[in-house]
């Protein structure tokens, strides 16, 4: 069977949310950023896996590089987004090369022979350091978290004006310029340091599959395994989206890489295009918490939690498989509801097929895999991904996968163009985190939430959902966790919430703000490619992703579901999935308005309830939702034969 895709082969570029506001060059412009781009991936190369290269010089390299390379790629503004640089660019360069070379070349006198001590050319260069990093910020990630970050410095500058629980004794701005950009606490911390080994080369080896065709390999198997089913298209398209993001972690990029091929398909079969917007859309977003990579979050999840990237990726797999069963379920009972059919056999590949084609580009994937699980670092397995890739490219009977040397700079660059998001909000997130660290505001805001709420758990989840949401809307994918694992998730540490659960549920919500209107940056790209509204398109979303909003308070009740803790054994996970499943099942038929029929709304506050009763964990919460479940389905059956022995209707 030809396993020609049904539409042109969707754009592979690693991170459309990164170039979403990056200009065209053109001429010798193109060259340089070319070669400085392909330069940055192979001293990322270089310093992790050939040198044992100084903390400090690796990251003020690579965050170095990074920030040319992007104001070379962003523009000032949208009216100086021509093909050639203009005099800001040159300027903010030129200021780069001045503030950051200056202390690559001066870090050992500061720190050795005057032993800490800065002077005023310190002090200066720091600030001058400082405020590039945040145009570049806002060139590159928007307002949101450079303003962010401005009123972090401003708080712990003047915190004896701030009322209340906020007030503080304030910080000298010679102690600010220290802490923030001199040590390894602020701009140049954990978060950098995560930015320039594991989320730089397993973007790497992201770059790598996708040049190597993989993308299209994850395309056509998902169409040869759901294709035929009900609603086959829509089920391609989580299918797909699964695969894709968890190598790209971008909801953006997801959207815009699989969209082009899944919206048209679901379209095709009579889904409206507001619906297949949103199933892309919130497909696309569950890429975001599907291991291995999870958006890098998982490498910075590990950094703030002290235990290895391995028991993160372990932890997640459970999680993640649940949101897309929701997924499948709401988008099979939407295509029952409208008496959708798949696609017919003749228009899809074969798996046997698809996988003598190019199966073996899934190698690298096992192997990287299996690599994490038995014990090797991250960068370990990230670069015997690329290695495998390399090898099994050449192994592949689909001579246009084989990784030339032409592709292999290819992916270089595209590797580099796709950190540039992702290192500068990590280097700009660290002044927020440095001035949580030096005011204690966290632990304050914790204390202070949990005494209001009385410790009530369910109240302070809600609460901690609505801050995610907000906080995260418009953000990238490592961005968004980083500011709320900062900011929110001490407060259900301090109310008793284990805190891998803790860091799971905040960076769930972030996640899901990508679909949740009024700032849906998913649901707004996927609209676009179906030609939707917008808003509509978002609401839509959140309609098919209800129950996975459920299943972080799951993980909160049941932590069990992260694999966690000595008690963990297979009968108690099994039952934990199971009553699980059967909760998201519930609500979804709710959500739909729909099971063999349309549902009444007394079914609906059945189910409904049903499923709050199944998020907590006990015996009784089981039963009663059980129960409710068995009284709503046997009301539904009885009204569904009813309908059907009644003469002239139609079930």
């Amino acid at each position: 069977m030809n396993t020609t895709p049904l539409t042109p082969q969707p754009d592979t570029s690693l991170d459309k949310e990164a170039g979403a506001g990056s200009r065209a060059l053109t001429g010798g412009y193109a060259r340089f950023a070319t070669a400085l781009a392909i330069a940055i991936s192979l001293y990322a190369v270089y310093s992790n896996a050939l040198a044992n290269t100084q903390e400090f010089y690796r990251n003020t390299t690579f965050l170095t590089g990074i920030l040319l390379l992007g104001f070379i790629l962003f523009p000032f503004s949208s009216k100086h987004a021509t093909a050639k640089f203009n005099r800001w660019d040159y300027l903010f360069i030129a200021l780069t090369l001045i503030s950051y070379g200056y202390f690559y070349f001066n870090y050992l006198d500061l720190h050795v022979v005057r032993k800490s001590l800065p002077n005023t050319t310190d002090y200066l260069m720091a600030a001058l350091g400082i405020g590039v990093l945040f145009e570049a910020a806002r060139r590159t990630t928007g307002l949101f978290i450079p303003s962010l970050a401005t009123f972090a410095i401003i708080y712990a500058l003047f915190g004896q004006y701030f009322m209340g629980i906020f007030g503080h004794s304030g910080f000298s701005v010679e102690r600010l310029l220290y802490r923030l950009f001199m040590t390894s606490e602020g701009i140049f911390g954990i978060t950098l340091s995560t930015a320039a080994t594991a989320i730089a080369v397993f973007i790497l080896f992201g770059a790598f599959l996708s040049v190597s065709g993989a993308t299209q390999l994850f395309n056509d198997l998902a169409l040869a395994m759901a294709g035929r089913r009900r609603g086959g298209p829509a089920q391609v398209a989580v299918i797909s989206s699964a695969l894709t993001g968890s190598l790209s972690g971008s909801a953006v990029a997801n959207v815009a890489t699989t969209g082009t091929f899944t919206i048209p398909l679901m379209k095709s079969i009579g889904l409206t295009p507001r619906f297949a917007g949103a199933v892309e859309a919130t497909a696309s977003t569950g890429g975001m918490i599907m291991p291995p990579i999870m958006g890098a979050a998982a490498f910075i999840m590990a950094g703030f939690l002290g235990i290895s990237y391995t028991t993160i990726v372990i932890a997640a797999i459970v999680p993640a498989l649940l949101y897309y069963a929701a997924l499948i379920i709401a988008i099979d009972l939407e295509a029952k509801k409208q008496g959708l059919k798949g696609i017919s056999k003749e228009n899809i590949p074969q798996v046997k097929a698809v996988l003598k084609a190019r199966g073996l580009l899934l190698l690298p994937l096992f192997i990287v895999i299996g690599a994490l699980l038995l014990g090797k670092t991250p960068i370990y397995a990230g670069f015997l991904g690329i290695v495998a890739i390399i090898v099994a490219s050449w192994l592949t009977p689909d001579s246009a996968v084989r990784m030339t040397p032409r592709k292999i700079a290819e992916a270089l660059n595209e590797a580099a163009r796709g950190s540039i998001q992702v290192t500068i909000a990590c280097a700009a997130i660290g002044v927020i985190i440095c001035v949580v660290t030096m005011t204690g505001i966290g632990s304050t805001l914790a204390f202070n939430i949990v005494s209001m709420t009385d410790n009530t758990l369910w109240m302070i989840l809600l609460v901690v959902m609505l801050v995610c949401i907000v906080l995260s809307m418009g953000l990238p994918s490592t961005a968004l966790y980083i500011v709320v694992a900062v900011t929110v998730s001490p407060i259900l540490i301090k109310a008793g919430v284990m805190p891998l659960a803790a860091h799971f549920f905040v960076f769930w919500f972030g996640a899901l703000s990508n679909i949740t209107p009024p700032v849906a940056l998913a649901s707004y790209t996927a609209a676009s490619i179906a030609r939707a509204d917008p808003m509509q398109t978002s609401w839509e979303a959140v309609r098919l992703a209800l129950p996975g909003f459920i299943i972080p308070f799951i993980l909160v009740y049941n932590p069990m579901l992260l694999m966690q803790g000595e008690a963990v054994n297979v009968l108690s996970v099994i039952h934990m999935v199971a009553t699980a499943l059967v909760g998201i099942y519930a609500l979804s038929i709710a959500s739909a308005n729909f099971w063999l029929m349309k549902a009444h709304w007394l079914e609906r506050v059945l189910f409904t309830c049903a499923a709050i009763l199944l998020i907590k964990p006990g015996m009784m919460t089981d039963l009663g939702g059980l129960a409710l479940i068995i009284t709503a389905g046997t009301i539904h059956l009885l009204r569904f034969r009813q309908r059907a022995a009644a003469p002239g209707e139609s079930a």
